[in-house]
């Protein structure tokens, strides 16, 4: 695994992007009703735009970043304007009524809203607040365990991070402060440090197939939307014919077929349901340069039917056989990123540092392979969610999910999809001591 990253050229440019879409939108103002009446069981939203380049995966990253459920919506752009209809829950598939959630989307498709940011920053980047590192290579066992302890033995906090794999390859963006300071990370040898450890780490099992490159820039990024393009450039969707890791698991029905009389090209796609479905095929269209000027969603039961009327950013339709396959893969990878296979395990403790390296480290001991994850901090709160497999593919094996919950406590880690017993609900010893121990931070210190 390698270090991926690139230079964005147009980076230096974007205040005279966002000027013109500000004077664009003084111009054309967006107009959004959000409408809790006319539906029984969603939230209706519907938005009014001058139409642009991105425009649609602008709004559903405001919805998805809200965590909202989109069941339904129709999609259509006339000459200059493009409107939208979306029907929405929140998580528990209720309205949305929380004033503060629908204040939020007032602000930012309403009048009053911003351009939001391309996020195409790479590498290293730094914020007021933190440094971000992008990650890009080769799946394996024990990576996020490994990755964490060498940011842990070089004192620096991981704030939040987000973990995909997919088809052997891996990517994650992680966002860290030093921890004495709590700001972001400044000093360049000390960036230069753990650049090289990192790459020198995750070449080992890389197999020449990326580079070892990083850079540090100020751009911010959009965690999601900058996985999708990290494993994308990283060409996750070339599947090996004989990979048996999609063995016995429904795949997702893409299908492009021409709309000759009026130039597009349809793209039908039939899946299971899932958060954040939406997202990522709009965000994988969008990325690849293709246009959606009209389209349907119905997610109201347990599959999802999304239907795009689409051109290439050059005004054609799909020309080749070629175009069409490489497409219909690029969505079919961009759906299965997020559709994670074994357990489910759910942490929530007081947050402290050297948090991650430890419960990964757990993991990895008791033979537990994280092909997702996600952490957050929020005052003074860890909130995690793994995603884990047995290791080399093999079924969980249950005791390991118990000595788990023995070690950490069931109160702290909760577990979907394996039932445990009763008794694992007191560690068995204090979790707390494990980031005091000075012997166990040697351990942790022998992986970096």
């Amino acid at each position: 695994m390698a270090f991926f990253s690139e230079v964005d050229m147009s980076a230096s440019f974007s205040h005279y992007y966002d000027d013109f879409d500000n004077l664009f939108r003084r111009l054309n103002p967006p107009k959004v009703v959000i409408d809790n009446e006319s539906c029984d069981n969603a939230t209706v939203i519907l938005v009014d735009y001058a139409n642009k380049h991105a425009i649609l995966l602008e709004i559903v990253q405001i919805l998805n970043d809200l965590n909202l459920i989109i069941t339904k919506a129709y999609i259509s752009s006339d000459g200059g304007w493009f409107m939208d209809v979306f029907k929405v829950t929140d998580q528990d598939g209720n309205k949305v009524t929380d004033e503060a959630v629908l204040s939020y989307i007032q602000k930012n498709l309403g009048p009053d809203s911003c351009c939001i940011s391309p996020g195409r920053s790479v590498g290293i980047n730094q914020s007021i607040d933190y440094t971000t590192i992008e990650l890009l290579g080769t799946d394996r066992p024990g990576l996020i365990s490994e990755v964490s302890a060498v940011l842990t033995h070089h004192k620096c906090n991981i704030v939040d991070a987000e973990v995909w794999s997919h088809n052997a390859r891996a990517a994650a963006v992680i966002r860290m402060t030093d921890e004495e300071t709590g700001s972001a990370i400044t000093d360049p040898h000390r960036l230069a440090l753990i650049k090289g450890l990192l790459s020198n780490l995750l070449a080992s099992c890389d197999n020449n197939k990326g580079r070892a490159e990083t850079v540090v820039t100020g751009e911010a990024t959009h965690t999601d939307r900058r996985l999708h393009q990290l494993m994308c450039s990283d060409r996750d969707y070339d599947r090996d014919p004989f990979d048996d890791d999609y063995d016995g698991r429904p795949r997702p029905n893409v299908d492009i077929v021409p709309c000759s009389e009026k130039g597009y090209s349809v793209v039908t796609i039939q899946c299971k349901d899932r958060p954040k479905l939406v997202f990522d095929t709009v965000c994988t269209l969008t990325e690849m340069e293709y246009v959606v000027f009209h389209g349907s969603i119905d997610a109201q039961g347990p599959e999802a039917y999304q239907e795009y009327y689409i051109r290439h950013a050059d005004g054609s339709p799909v020309k080749s056989d070629a175009e069409r396959q490489r497409l219909v893969q690029c969505i079919e990878a961009a759906i299965e990123r997020r559709v994670s296979e074994g357990v489910t395990l759910e942490l929530c403790t007081a947050d402290r540092f050297g948090l991650l390296s430890d419960v990964t480290r757990i993991f990895r001991e008791n033979s537990l392979d994280v092909t997702r994850a996600q952490v957050a901090t929020k005052e003074g709160k860890a909130v995690n969610r793994f995603y884990v497999r047995g290791a080399s593919r093999c079924p969980i094996d249950s005791n390991s999910i118990e000595s788990i919950c023995q070690i950490i406590g069931s109160n702290i880690l909760k577990v979907k999809g394996v039932t445990i017993p009763a008794n694992s609900g007191n560690p068995r010893f204090n979790f707390g001591g494990i980031f005091k121990s000075r012997s166990f931070a040697d351990l942790v210190k022998s992986y970096s």
